[in-house]
C-alpha cells in the first residue's frame, strides 16, 4: 500500500533546487523502498516569478511562507531558508500545526534547538536536521538511535568544509590564505562572504549541535569558544610538517567525569599524521567519537555542497514521512542545558613560535617564565641570525589560562621581539 506524504518547501536558493530537484529524481525510488509517495506540493519563495528548473511547476511557488506552514494540503514542512527569526517562527508554527519538520538550519538548531525540540514533542511530530550538521555525513541519526544508550565521552570532528579545503591547499600547496580563499571560491566550496566559515562560527554552531545528542545535554552555539584560520602563514605549516603534525580545524566537545561539565571549542590545530582525522582531505569532513563501550568510531564523508546536504534532507524527509504515516515520533534526546567549562581551565599540549634577541641567555629566561606559570616544554627548535632567533616551543599539556599567563610575560620581555601564532595539538 502507497502512503501520499505532501511535502511544503521553505525556500529554493541552492539547497532548495537541489534538494526538489533530487526528489523528483529519487521518487520512484524511494516509493518502491518505503512505500511512501513523498509529492512537493507548495514552495515558498522571495519571489515567486523568478525563472525555476523546468522539473518544478510554475503554480507550485508562492510568496507566502506561512501559507505553506499553514495549509491543509501539507503534511510535511522543509525549511531551508536559513537565518534565525522568522526560520524560528515558521519551525515552530509547523510544529504547533503538528507537521512533521526537517531543516538543514544549523544556526536555527544551535540556537533556538531546545525550545525547538520540546515543540515537537508536545505536538508528537519530528524533527529532523541531519544536514544541519555535517551535510551527507550520518551522524545524528546514530547518536539519537543507534548510540543512545552510550557513554560518549569526546567527539572530535573537521566539520567545515570550506576551511578543511582550505588547509588542504595550504599545507599540500604553499598557497597562502587569501589565495587558498579565493580558490575555494571559485570552486563554489566557499560563498562570497566567507567569514562564518572561516572564523569558526559555522564549526561552533555544529560541534554545538553534535555535543548535545552525544553527551545528551543543551549546548548552544554561544557555548563554544572559537578561533578561526586567519593569520596562518607559510612557516606554521613548514614548522609542522617539520614536527610530523598536519594543520586542522577542528571542533572538539568533551564531557569531563565528576559533574559532566562539558568543554566546546574551535580552532586549528596541529594534528599527529598518525591520527585518522589527519587523512581528511579537500572539502570531505569527519567526525571521530570516542565512547566506553564501542571504543572508538569515525563518520567520513562529503561536508561541503549542495547536492550532498540534498541527500542528507532527502534521506530526513522520508524517514519523518515514514514516522508520521505510522503515527510515530521520536523525541530528540537531550536534556537540560550542559554546564560548561570555561576555556581557560580546558588543557592542551601547545605550539608556540617566538621571535628573539640572539644573545646568551636568552632561551633560559624565556623557559624559565614557562617554568613560572606551571608550563613544561616538551621541544624547543631553534635557529636564525647572528642577531635575532625564531624558537618553537611544544609544550606538555597546561591549562589555557597558564599557557596565556605566560605569553603575556613574554610579551613584556625586552628580548622578545614577537609571540607568533599559538596552536593547540591534538593526538
Amino acid at each position: 500500500m502507497t502512503h501520499r506524504v505532501r511535502i511544503g518547501l521553505l525556500g529554493c536558493g541552492t539547497v532548495g533546487a537541489d534538494f526538489a530537484g533530487l526528489l523528483v529524481e529519487r521518487r520512484a525510488a524511494v516509493e518502491s523502498v518505503t512505500g511512501l509517495s513523498l509529492e512537493l506540493v507548495r514552495i515558498a519563495v522571495r519571489d515567486p516569478l523568478k525563472p525555476r528548473p523546468p522539473a518544478l511547476a510554475a503554480e507550485l511557488f508562492t510568496g507566502d511562507a506561512h501559507d505553506v506552514v499553514k495549509a491543509d494540503d501539507v503534511d510535511l514542512v522543509v525549511e531551508l531558508i536559513g537565518g534565525t527569526s522568522a526560520a524560528a517562527e515558521l519551525v515552530m508554527a509547523a510544529l504547533d500545526a503538528g507537521k512533521p519538520v526537517v531543516t538543514a538550519n544549523k544556526e536555527l538548531i544551535a540556537s533556538a534547538g531546545p525550545d525547538l525540540f520540546a515543540a515537537a514533542d508536545r505536538a508528537g511530530v519530528d524533527l529532523f536536521f541531519e544536514a544541519a550538521a555535517v551535510a551527507a555525513v550520518p551522524i545524528l541519526r546514530p547518536l539519537r538511535e543507534s548510540l543512545q544508550a552510550e557513554d560518549v565521552t569526546r567527539v572530535v570532528g573537521i566539520v567545515n568544509g570550506t576551511t578543511n579545503y582550505m588547509l588542504t591547499r595550504m599545507t599540500a600547496d604553499g598557497l597562502d590564505f587569501d589565495e587558498a580563499l579565493a580558490q575555494a571560491q571559485r570552486l563554489g566550496y566557499a560563498e562570497p562572504d566567507a567569514t562564518a566559515d572561516v572564523e569558526g562560527a559555522d564549526a561552533a554552531s555544529k560541534i554545538a549541535i553534535l555535543a548535545s545528542l552525544a553527551f545528551n545535554r543543551s549546548v548552544v552555539a554561544d557555548d563554544v569558544s572559537r578561533e578561526g584560520i586567519a593569520g596562518l602563514d607559510r612557516e606554521d605549516f613548514e614548522l609542522a610538517d617539520r614536527f610530523g603534525f598536519d594543520i586542522k580545524l577542528l571542533a572538539v566537545a568533551e564531557r569531563f567525569p565528576g559533574g559532566g561539565a562539558v568543554g566546546a571549542q574551535v580552532f586549528p590545530a596541529l594534528i599527529g599524521r598518525e591520527h585518522p582525522l589527519a587523512s581528511v582531505r579537500d572539502s570531505f569532513n569527519a567526525v571521530f567519537l570516542t565512547t566506553s563501550a564501542a571504543g572508538e568510531l569515525m563518520f567520513y564523508g562529503h561536508g561541503a555542497g549542495p547536492r550532498p546536504s540534498a541527500s542528507a534532507i532527502l534521506g530526513d524527509v522520508a524517514g519523518a514521512a515514514e514516522q508520521l504515516v505510522r503515527g510515530t515520533h521520536r523525541r530528540v534526546p537531550v536534556g537540560p542545558p550542559a554546564v560548561v567549562r570555561p576555556t581557560r581551565d580546558l588543557v592542551h599540549s601547545y605550539y608556540v613560535r617566538a621571535d628573539v634577541d640572539e644573545a646568551p641567555g636568552v632561551l633560559s629566561e624565556v623557559t624559565g617564565v614557562f617554568a613560572r606559570h606551571g608550563v613544561s616544554i616538551r621541544t624547543v627548535d631553534q635557529h636564525g641570525s647572528e642577531s635575532r632567533a625564531r624558537i618553537v616551543f611544544i609544550t606538555f599539556p597546561a591549562p589555557e589560562h597558564a599557557l596565556h599567563a605566560a605569553l603575556d610575560e613574554l610579551r613584556g620581555l625586552g628580548q622578545v621581539r614577537r609571540v607568533g601564532r599559538v596552536l593547540r595539538i591534538h593526538k
